[in-house]
């Protein structure tokens, strides 16, 4: 009687998930980046286009969120400090849900904050864990710059 062992691929998925997780780390960035880019550049300069007409007043509350939201995805999707940055950015969204969804109704799905709540816990991430491979904080790590 002759017992086999299975072949495990355990060892090579666990070497390819090392490989790939800084990048895939850099994708998740860059395209939440892109993603709430559009809600800035719609506040701030009407693109694209609002339903509801004209943009915040300046330095009102929701102007200051446009600048935050971007600027701050304009440094996300470069990767430069990408933690201080991700980390205001998870605050706003927290603050945005908290201000103008929660008040609506207890249920994210019926207050129309499931994306502020998703934003904020990618950001949060994002906050803890860098902006991955391909990013200016890494390159600059590299290069032995101080990085965040």
């Amino acid at each position: 009687m002759s017992f086999t062992t299975p072949v495990s691929n355990e060892p090579r998925i666990a070497a390819l998930a090392a490989e790939w997780a800084p990048r895939l780390l850099s994708v998740l960035r860059i395209v939440a980046a892109l993603l709430f880019l559009e809600h800035g550049t719609q506040k701030l300069f009407g693109f694209p286009p609002p339903a509801g007409g004209a943009g915040p007043a300046v330095f009102s509350l929701i102007w200051f969120a446009a600048v935050i939201e971007f600027v701050g995805s304009l440094l996300l999707l470069a990767g430069l400090f990408t933690r201080p940055v991700a980390f205001i950015m998870s605050g706003e969204m927290a603050f945005a849900y908290w201000m103008a969804h929660a008040t609506r109704s207890p249920f994210p799905v019926l207050n129309g904050g499931d994306a502020a709540i998703l934003y904020c816990f990618v950001f949060l991430y994002l906050a803890a864990a860098g902006g991955g491979a391909w990013s200016l904080d890494q390159n600059r790590r590299r290069n032995g710059a101080a990085g965040y």
